[in-house]
């Protein structure tokens, strides 16, 4: 049975803006917008001034409002406005990754208690439906893999640096596309990839997580020698939010990684996301959209929308599994490190090294790592190092891999 929505919309931005346009567009919708909180009085903007608020107890404090769409920028006051939202038993959708990360616990246990919807499709790879797709089309199938690419600017940034731009340049350019933030750390440290990973975590294998328990590496500090390397191999870089089912629980991490023409996300450049889901009966699967802009992120947030004209909920039935694991951080991947600095590599804890290369200008290697060594590094902060992860598989200390290297580290040790 489909029931009446009336909206109340934070923010009228890129987003909330193209959520207007489109749902006045929509003829299959009982839903409407009835006010609109903003914060800046002297912005003109393209909607009624009738439905135009600048105080959010307009909507908050409002019986009639029965759905809140939150879209603005400032996460810590959009916590703010979804508790209260969810407190008073009013379904949320909201495109805020960082909010839904940080608070995540939380924020499902008050949509829980007061018997409303927390939707939030947009939250990750924009257009792409990938959120009710894990909640819903896996639920039943064995996941093994999640890995994507989910923040369009270093997209663009990637694409750009796998043509012979430098990083500076198809930053700025970025920037005036708008693809890019003035202050773009968020996107090109990682963070945000982060922020989307955790959600991913959490619908593909039940595993609730903390920001601070996700390591990201972003792609500030990739050299031109190292985009040589990728064209001389015939790989491109790309950023991926990467998780893994292993022997002993989840691998997952953000970093850049080398990708050959063989793997799916190759041919996806500039702004565009994809996600790629692996699972033991249905093998690979490619998601593929536009990651940002007006129209296809407000067209994940007309989605959720939709879905609560029929009471729709995330039900996080892989939570409630007793197979859902942990995040792991004993497992080994296979890196490429590059630095002016012949010691900055010679001092990275490798446990194998297999290729190495020393020159006057560029000096790199390749070989395993333990994950947990990994960890302890602070890669964003190190400017003169670069690592991308190379297209090995990862393996746990518990695998036949990881016991025959643990064998050979103890041997080398001994003699």
């Amino acid at each position: 049975m489909r029931i009446k929505l009336n909206i109340g919309l934070f923010g009228f931005g890129v987003v909330g803006s193209g959520l207007y346009n489109v749902l006045n567009q929509s003829k299959l919708l009982d839903a409407s917008i009835s006010a609109i909180v903003v914060k800046d009085p002297t912005k003109k903007r393209d909607a009624p001034s009738s439905l135009i608020h600048f105080d959010k107890d307009i909507i908050l404090k409002d019986s009639n409002t029965n759905v809140v769409v939150e879209l603005i920028n400032d996460s810590e006051a959009a916590y703010e406005i979804v508790k209260s939202a969810l407190a008073s038993g009013k379904h949320v959708v909201t495109a805020n990754k960082k909010l839904i990360a940080e608070h995540f616990e939380e924020l499902i246990t008050l949509s829980r208690a007061n018997n409303v919807s927390l939707l939030y499709e947009a939250a990750v790879g924009g257009s792409i439906p990938i959120i009710r797709n894990l909640e819903e089309y896996y639920n039943n199938d064995t996941l093994s893999s999640v890995q994507g690419i989910v923040n369009g600017t270093t997209n663009y940034i990637l694409t750009q640096s796998n043509q012979g731009v430098s990083y500076e340049v198809a930053l700025k350019k970025a920037q005036e596309l708008g693809f890019a933030e003035a202050e773009p750390t968020l996107d090109v440290d990682g963070f945000d990839s982060k922020y989307k990973l955790v959600l991913l975590i959490k619908h593909a294998f039940g595993v609730l997580s903390q920001p601070d328990e996700v390591y990201n590496y972003g792609i500030r500090h990739l050299k031109p020698q190292d985009v040589n390397y990728a064209l001389e191999k015939g790989y491109r870089i790309k950023l991926f939010s990467r998780a893994e089912k292993l022997e002993d629980g989840i691998a997952g991490f953000v970093a850049p990684h080398f990708v050959g023409p063989e793997h799916s996300a190759y041919r996806v450049n500039d702004e565009f996301n994809a996600v790629i889901v692996e699972a033991l009966f249905s093998d690979k699967q490619l998601f593929i959209g536009k990651g940002a802009g007006s129209y296809p992120t407000a067209s994940a947030v007309l989605s959720d929308i939709s879905a609560l004209q029929f009471d729709y909920r995330y039900e996080y039935r892989k939570s409630d599994a007793e197979q859902s694991g942990k995040l792991i951080s004993d497992y080994y991947l296979k890196v490429y490190v590059g630095s002016e600095n012949e010691e900055n590599v010679k001092n990275f804890p490798f446990t194998e090294v297999d290729e190495a290369f020393k020159s006057k200008g560029y000096n790199y290697q390749t070989g395993y790592v333990k994950f947990s060594d990994l960890q302890r590094i602070n890669l964003n902060k190190s400017a003169d190092l670069s690592l991308i992860v190379l297209p090995e598989p990862l393996f746990s200390e518990k695998s036949e891999q990881g016991v025959l290297l643990k064998n050979k580290l103890n041997f080398a040790e001994i003699n």
